[in-house]
């Protein structure tokens, strides 16, 4: 129960980040979210787009997960739930050490939920 209430988080957090990504890069609540200045978000709103996308589908998977019957419930969300973390250690690495905390760690956490039956 702690894990798919965990996922549904982590799910919900990603179609934000696509919202922001997607829809609102360029205007004040995306230019706050991301440090961005108005010049800097017009060159990249495309390439952040695409990324919004990218976290929509990691959303879209882990709400997958919720609705399978098990054994694969567990097997899509451990899929999911490593994609987001890698993905976390990533942005972290070459973007912003605040997506250590904000994607990698509730992926993490999630996933040691999941494999603990909690």
């Amino acid at each position: 129960m702690i894990a798919q209430i965990l996922i549904a988080l982590i799910a919900l957090l990603h179609i934000y980040i696509l919202v922001l990504e997607m829809f609102l890069w360029d205007k004040p609540v995306g230019l706050k979210a991301f440090g961005n200045t108005p010049e800097k978000a017009q060159l990249t709103k495309v390439l952040a787009q695409n990324q919004g996308l990218y976290n929509g589908f990691l959303a879209a998977g882990l709400i997958f997960a919720l609705l399978l019957a098990q054994p694969f419930a567990w097997m899509v969300a451990n899929f999911f739930l490593s994609c987001v973390l890698i993905a976390g250690i990533f942005g972290a690495i070459t973007a912003s050490r605040k997506i250590l905390y904000i994607q990698a760690l509730p992926a993490l956490i999630a996933l040691i939920a999941l494999n603990l039956g909690w």
